[in-house]
């Protein structure tokens, strides 16, 4: 007789081609409204599933954790980050976790590129502009931005999507610097022409623009607080396509508004899809609703890690994205 199939819940619609294989492979249940799932839900699929396909807008913390069935035996993430997943307390009940790690690496990096120029160009006001049908032509001062060659860079957090951005940005002649838990090989910082700062107020102090590529865990929480963000020059900016609790938003938005920091490209928030109303008034703030690694290419990747987790684990293996609380 056959084996009887793993029985996987989706929390999300994913790209079709992604659906269509996991109902070959698995007795799946997939989302059909794409509406977000509530506590109670998420729940109930823990109970009922040997499998839950959840994303970054399914928050499985220890309570949740604790209504999982016996059935449940991996979380297989649709994402890179799991911050929103208790892994720890998931590993207790013998329950593994994986996710898609790489996939988003080089879309990330060019979001990030797209909203450092967009911001020191002043690209959305010029959009608006147009768009109002109030332009009256070319003058040799209007929506004057800066550029960003020979401009010094400061990358939060240099992993995968860190180098990603630092080898765009030395294309566009830009002085590479970083701040990481962890110093680079040699041969790293050669291959990107990068200075390490083991000061991260140091390095936030002299640069032109910071771009944030760290991950969201307790010690990265406001990494970039309100006495931090006042260390940035004046005509600095910032931009964030990582895990918006790194920043302290309040304080950004005061500063932003006071003047006192040039201008933010985000994609990611504090507070998930609620935004600060400040931030959306001001003429030097770009805003992105999570679009960092929104590409066809790179939702069928991650879909095809998460298939090749599931079928590694169904045939009696480890995921070989398996995911362990040494590596958060």
């Amino acid at each position: 007789m056959p084996a009887q199939r793993l029985s996987v819940v989706v929390t999300r619609r994913l790209p079709e081609a992604v659906e269509t294989r996991m109902m070959e492979l698995f007795d799946v249940r997939l989302s059909e409204t794409d509406a977000k799932m509530s506590r109670e839900e998420l729940a109930q699929a823990m109970r009922d599933a040997d499998v839950l396909v959840p994303t970054v807008t399914d928050t499985i913390d220890q309570a949740l954790i604790a209504q999982a069935g016996d059935r449940l035996k991996l979380i297989a993430n649709y994402g890179a980050g799991v911050d929103h997943i208790d892994v720890q307390t998931a590993r207790q009940r013998g329950i593994l976790v994986s996710n898609t790690p790489g996939v988003v690496t080089e879309d990330t990096a060019d979001m990030t590129m797209a909203l450092l120029l967009a911001v020191t160009r002043r690209i959305p006001e010029g959009l608006a502009m147009m768009q109002s049908g109030k332009w009256d032509g070319w003058a040799p001062t209007a929506f004057l931005g800066a550029r960003v060659g020979g401009r010094r860079l400061g990358i939060l957090g240099m992993g995968r999507i860190g180098q990603a951005v630092a080898r765009r940005a030395r294309a566009f002649g830009m002085q590479i610097h970083y701040h990481n838990r962890k110093r680079l090989r040699p041969e790293i910082e050669q291959e990107l022409e990068a200075t390490y700062w083991e000061s991260l107020d140091q390095m936030v102090a002299r640069m032109d623009a910071i771009s944030i590529n760290c991950p969201h865990t307790p010690s990265t929480f406001h990494l970039m607080n309100a006495r931090r963000l006042k260390l940035m020059k004046p005509e600095a900016v910032i931009v964030n396509t990582s895990r918006g609790e790194v920043i302290d938003e309040n304080a950004l938005t005061r500063m932003l508004r006071a003047g006192e920091i040039a201008g933010a490209g985000l994609d990611v928030f504090e507070h998930g899809h609620q935004i600060n109303p400040r931030l959306r008034e001001l003429p030097n703030v770009v805003l992105l609703p999570h679009m960092g690694s929104a590409t066809l290419e790179g939702r069928i990747e991650m879909g095809e890690k998460v298939l090749i987790n599931i079928k590694t684990f169904a045939d009696g293996h480890r995921p070989p994205d398996q995911v362990v609380p040494a590596m958060l």
